[in-house]
Formats: structure tokens, C-alpha cells, sequence
């Protein structure tokens, strides 16, 4: 099977390419048969989201951090696969809490069967993450299993919303760095333990993988108002429709300005489908854009800022050119 491609890793070294693609492969080889029952249709349903395709940003990022050890180390493809196991199973369970009806262009597992195979079939996926888990030593399963706390703490504070006297922003932060942020954080985490890095590198790319899964996300919500078409695959706006509140949103619903006042009253639920386009013309002008972009560079910064003290590597000067690739996709 071939590799999928090396995605969002710009200005990458000739050998590093290689290598990643080479290791992106196994992943993908040992994903596939990692969800094989032999029941057919546990089978089909786990495939379902594998098959659909996807950037394995988080695979590309851990087999990065195996760079600063041995990254042909034993554990180090299986922790791979542990990684997007664990993100594919969170799509599963996302996509029936949101009622989506297509993941990565193809209809979603709860719209092609129904919510409960969406929700067996997430949690099959993460017992199989921990079956290979097992084979790779307590440390890991002990940070497992505080990734995992982290990704439902995040998904239940962005259910409940944000509690009487909190900072909406603050709390949303919070959301996106449990929900997001730990899992990439851990992509980092395993493959420089993986790979027998330094416990100071251990620290270092984990710091920067979590604040460039922040920041990523945080570029998703500039996309989606600001771009005509968008990487994530949404049609620009989605958010807006769904009322959900992305940072460029909470930016605008704190301005105090008269002139602001429109703005607000259309972003105050989900907008409607006739008021999309006024919407996005009035919030691409305004300076919330302007103020979550500066959010979005101040963790990117803090991404720098961790991999600076880094061995002078070709994988060090990937992950620094993924940091500015971060924030220009953002516009």
C-alpha cells in the first residue's frame, strides 16, 4: 500500500521526506490491520474512517519527535497507531454528538448506520489502541490514560459551556487545549520517548506539539470565517450555522462598540442560512479577526520557544517551518 502523502510538514530535508513517508507507511499497514475482526462488519465499520483518508497530522508529528532519538526504535510505528486509533475513535463519538452527517467527505458512521454502531465502534477502536498499548510499557499507558481524562474533560467543558463569571475566551482556550491540544501534545511525547530521546527533548516536544495543536485549531476558526474554501473541508461559515462559537465569534460578542451591534445580534445563536454571507462580510472586517490571529501567533510563538533548545536537526527546522505554515494558512 502506498503512503499516504507528507502532508503540512513544509520545507522539509530530502532524507526526512523520505523517512517520513517510509514510516507513514507502516503506520498506515499496521492501522489497517489493527481494526481486522473477525467479525466482517466490526471490521467494515472500524475501516470506515481509516478508508475515508485524513492527514495523519498526528502520526507525521510523533514520527518528527522520534527524530531526536532512534527513530527506527522498536514501539515507535505501534505508538503511531495508538495515536490515531485514539483521534479516529474521538471522530466516531464527535460526529454523534454533533449529529454530523459527513466526516472527510464521505457520510459519517452514525449517518451511514446509526449512533450506537458510531459509538461501539469508537469505543472498539480505542480497545484496540490499549491492546497495543499494553506492549509498550506503564509509562505510556499511564500518559494514555491522562490524555484520555484530558479529551473528555475537554469535551464535557465545551458541552456545559462556559460557568456564570468565567471568561469565555479563557474557557474556550481551556476547551481546545484539553480537546485538542493533549492528544497532539502526546504525539510528540511518544515519539521522543519512543525513540530514547532525552528526557529534556521528552519535555521540549511536548510542550510544542500541544501549543501547535492549539494553534492549528485556532487557524481552523480564522479559515472558516475567512477563507472561500477551507482545509478542514467544511464550507466556510459551518461553525456560524451550528452556533458554534469559535474565538473570532467570542471576540465580537465581548465588543462594546455601537458599530459592532449588528454583528452581535446575528452571532447570538446559530445564524441563519440568510443571514450566513452579512455575517461572515461583517466579522471578516472586524478586529476580532484581528485579535484571535494575534492568539493564534502567540502560541505558535510558544511553540518556537520550546523547540529552540532543541538538537539542530532537519526535524527541528520541520517543526519550525510547520509553526509559520500555521499561521499563514490562517490568511
Amino acid at each position: 500500500m502506498a503512503a499516504p502523502p507528507v502532508v503540512d510538514i513544509p520545507q522539509i530535508d530530502e532524507q526526512l521526506a523520505v523517512d517520513l513517508a517510509n514510516g507513514l507507511a507502516a503506520v498506515e499497514k499496521m492501522l489497517r490491520s489493527s481494526v481486522e475482526s473477525e467479525d466482517a462488519f466490526v471490521t467494515e465499520a472500524s475501516k470506515h474512517l481509516i478508508e475515508a483518508g485524513g492527514k495523519r497530522f498526528r502520526a507525521t508529528l510523533m514520527l518528527l519527535a522520534a527524530q531526536f532519538g532512534n527513530p527506527d526504535a522498536p514501539g515507535v510505528v505501534a505508538g503511531a497507531v495508538v495515536i490515531e486509533l485514539t483521534h479516529l475513535a474521538t471522530l466516531y463519538h464527535d460526529d454523534v454528538m454533533d449529529e454530523a452527517p459527513v466526516r472527510r467527505g464521505t457520510p459519517s458512521a452514525n449517518a451511514r448506520w446509526d449512533n450506537t454502531i458510531a459509538i461501539l465502534t469508537g469505543d472498539y477502536l480505542f480497545a484496540q489502541a490499549s491492546e497495543i498499548l499494553a506492549d509498550l510499557g506503564t509509562e505510556l499507558i499511564r500518559i494514555q490514560a491522562r490524555t484520555f481524562s484530558r479529551l473528555v474533560r475537554g469535551q464535557i467543558q465545551e458541552t456545559l459551556g462556559p460557568a456564570e463569571g468565567t471568561d469565555p475566551v479563557s474557557h474556550y482556550i481551556q476547551v481546545l487545549t484539553d480537546k485538542t491540544g493533549s492528544l497532539i501534545a502526546t504525539s510528540g511525547q511518544f515519539g521522543a520517548l519512543l525513540s530514547g530521546a532525552p528526557p529534556e527533548v521528552v519535555e521540549r516536544l511536548t510542550d510544542a506539539c500541544e501549543a501547535i495543536g492549539v494553534a492549528w485549531q485556532l487557524g481552523d476558526d480564522l479559515i472558516d470565517v475567512a477563507a472561500p474554501t477551507s482545509d478542514s473541508g467544511k464550507t466556510p461559515g459551518t461553525d456560524l450555522r451550528e452556533g458554534v462559537r469559535t474565538l473570532p465569534v467570542l471576540y465580537a460578542l465581548a465588543s462594546e462598540d455601537p458599530a459592532d451591534a449588528r454583528l452581535r445580534t446575528l452571532l447570538s445563536g446559530a445564524v441563519r442560512e440568510e443571514d450566513v454571507e452579512e455575517t461572515l462580510t461583517l466579522l471578516r472586517s472586524n478586529p476580532a479577526m484581528e485579535q484571535a490571529r494575534k492568539e493564534l501567533i502567540r502560541w505558535t510563538d510558544r511553540a518556537k520557544a520550546a523547540l529552540a533548545g532543541l538538537p539542530d536537526i532537519p526535524a527541528r527546522a520541520a517543526l519550525l517551518a510547520l509553526c509559520d505554515y500555521v499561521v499563514e494558512r490562517s490568511g
